[in-house]
C-alpha cells in the first residue's frame, strides 16, 4: 500500500486538489488496473493546515514504484490534470506531501471494499496507527495481529476492516496502520465498547 498525505492551507489548494483526484488522478489509475483507491479528508480539524488522504493498493512493490511514472504516458491524464500538473512553482496546490509505504500482512494480502450502508457523509473510516517503542515491540505486536487472531477478532466484531499492514518507509516508525470503517460516530464508539469488552481481546492483551 501507499498512503500519500497532501498538506495544504487554503481553499483554492483543496478545490484544485479534489478536481485532481476526482477527474484525473484515480480515473487514471483505473485504467491502469488500480480499484479502490481512497480518498479521505479528516473528520474535524483544529488546525491552520488541513491534509488528505490517498490509500493506494498495489499488487507488488514494483508497481508501487511504476505507476506514478507510467500516468505521464497517459495522454488522458496530463489532459485532465492539467491544472494541477502544469501548475506554477508560485502557486503549488499543496504545501507538502508525505508518503507512506506498507506491506500487506499475510492474514489479510488484500484490501477490503467495506459493506456500509450510511450515506457517505455519515461514514467513519478510521485509519488507525500503532507505534512501538522498539523493534522487538512492533514484531511482537505485528504477530499480535497476525498470529495471536487480533484480525480474526476485528472480523468476528464486524469492523469492516479496509486493510492491515506493516510501515516498511515512513515519518513514524517502528508502525503498523489498519483501517477500520463504520457507519457512522456512533457505531464507531459502540464497535469499540464491545471489543474492550471482549474476552478474547483481554485475554489477547
Amino acid at each position: 500500500y501507499q498512503i500519500k498525505i497532501y498538506h495544504f492551507k487554503t481553499q483554492a489548494q483543496e478545490d484544485r486538489l479534489d478536481n485532481y483526484f476526482k477527474n484525473a488522478y484515480l480515473p487514471a489509475l483505473h485504467r491502469a488496473h488500480i480499484a479502490n483507491v481512497g480518498v479521505f479528508k479528516p473528520v474535524e480539524t483544529d488546525t491552520a493546515e488541513k491534509t488528505i488522504y490517498v490509500l493506494i493498493p498495489y499488487g507488488s512493490m514494483a508497481a508501487l514504484q511504476n505507476t506514478d511514472n507510467s500516468l505521464l504516458k497517459d495522454n488522458k491524464y496530463l489532459a485532465d490534470g492539467k491544472d494541477y500538473i502544469d501548475v506554477q512553482y508560485n502557486d503549488a496546490p499543496y504545501n507538502r506531501m508525505e508518503t507512506i509505504v506498507l506491506k500487506a500482512f499475510p492474514k489479510a494480502p488484500v484490501p477490503q471494499k467495506p459493506v456500509l450502508k450510511a450515506a457517505k457523509t455519515d461514514r467513519v473510516y478510521e485509519l488507525r496507527s500503532y507505534e512501538s517503542p522498539t523493534e522487538k515491540y512492533h514484531i511482537n505486536k505485528v504477530k499480535m495481529f497476525n498470529d495471536g487472531g487480533e484480525t480474526v477478532l476485528f472480523k468476528r466484531l464486524n469492523f469492516n476492516a479496509v486493510f492491515y499492514a506493516d510501515v516498511i518507509s515512513g515519518s513514524h516508525m517502528p508502525n503498523l496502520m489498519y483501517m477500520t470503517t463504520f457507519e457512522n460516530k456512533a457505531d464507531r464508539d459502540e464497535h469499540w465498547q464491545k471489543f474492550s469488552n471482549d474476552e478474547v481481546w483481554k485475554k489477547l492483551s
